[in-house]
């Protein structure tokens, strides 16, 4: 395999950045923290962990934390030898049947990302199985000292996964590096670090807003504030997949995409297959990539993680990723909207009381 030399360097194709990551970990030296929310027994998620098991037997120090709802399919018991050889495996909250089961067990980490050597960081929307091999995903590859300051997260993350109380402010403090900002998000209605930030973005927002989402259920001030900003000219397109793999979304999203659509804001239709990229662009300057969906339940109760910044090497990159996107789409249709089925209508109202959870 041959390394990448590019300080930025934009993935969409995950055969391509499971192989980055798997020469950047044959490569590495010192120590080796990945943070994902799911892997799997596959094919992927097995030569993840066969590469770990052996430069974790070289002497480098590795580091797994695992949610263990999304990484349910598999137990300490798979990663046997790397734990044997030195490895660290910690599993993000187990899931516990008592009284609070389904409040705390739906407070999932979905953060993703990886840090190799104190100096190589990839930060995105992809977890590391062959589930998704045939996506379209955005995974971030960095070289540099910003590392450090992921390195810092993932050390918090890794020290408090089986914590149910703990300070939220500090471990949601906004880090800044240059020109850059990690925002991390816990499990809370009132902080909501990364949704202020995007509102706050689309506020000031002139040209153009691009969103990248697999699932589109925002709150009434994210909504307000796109449909304000396609009011006063600015062009909003949100990009979605035609089919995600949670239907229950799809259908719920619908009663949103008319309304919004009326008010000026673009949506587009992801056709070829599933797009569980997660991107922000705020007039082609600056940018979000990381683990957060646009929707309720990332907002609110789920750990995420997401980069926002003006990097003009990334912002080319994002913008070719965006154009070649939306070359793969079709547009909404208000009149079919309008036409849809009775059915559907009752789904979407059925549905909507637990768009929180979805």
């Amino acid at each position: 395999m041959r390394s990448i030399k590019k300080p930025y360097q934009l993935f969409d194709d995950p055969f391509r950045y499971y192989t980055a990551m798997l020469d950047d970990i044959e490569n590495a030296q010192e120590n080796i923290c990945i943070e994902t929310y799911r892997i799997h027994n596959d094919s992927i998620g097995v030569k993840f962990r066969d590469a770990l098991t052996d430069k974790a037997r070289q002497g480098v120090q590795v580091k797994i934390l695992l949610d263990s709802w999304g990484s349910a399919s598999v137990s300490e018991h798979f990663f046997y030898h790397l734990i044997q050889v030195g490895g660290e495996v910690r599993f993000f909250e187990k899931i516990k049947f008592n009284f609070d089961f389904f409040t705390r067990s739906h407070r999932r980490n979905h953060r993703k990302i990886m840090i190799i050597d104190n100096n190589l960081t990839y930060i995105g929307s992809s977890n590391l199985t062959d589930y998704n091999l045939n996506w379209r995903e955005l995974v971030l590859r960095i070289e540099g000292n910003i590392a450090e300051s992921f390195k810092q997260v993932f050390k918090q993350d890794f020290r408090i996964y089986n914590k149910y109380v703990f300070d939220k402010v500090r471990f949601t403090r906004i880090i800044k590096y240059e020109d850059f900002e990690i925002l991390r998000d816990v499990p809370s209605i009132t902080l909501k670090r990364i949704s202020k930030r995007y509102i706050q973005l689309i506020k000031k927002a002139r040209d153009t807003i691009h969103i990248e989402t697999p699932y589109f259920l925002p709150g009434f001030l994210l909504r307000k504030a796109l449909s304000d900003a396609a009011k006063r000219g600015v062009d909003v397109k949100i990009i979605i997949p035609k089919h995600s793999d949670v239907g229950l979304v799809d259908i719920l999203r619908n009663k949103y995409l008319g309304p919004l659509c009326k008010s000026g804001i673009k949506f587009l239709y992801f056709l070829p297959h599933n797009l569980h990229a997660k991107v922000l662009m705020i007039d082609k300057k600056v940018f979000s990539i990381g683990s957060a969906n646009f929707d309720y339940r990332s907002f609110r109760y789920m750990y995420e993680l997401t980069l926002i910044g003006r990097e003009p090497k990334i912002i080319v990159q994002l913008n070719d990723h965006i154009v070649k996107t939306i070359q793969n789409c079709e547009e909404f249709n208000y009149d079919n909207w309008l036409m849809r089925p009775r059915i559907n209508k009752f789904f979407e109202w059925l549905l909507l009381p637990f768009r929180h959870l979805l």
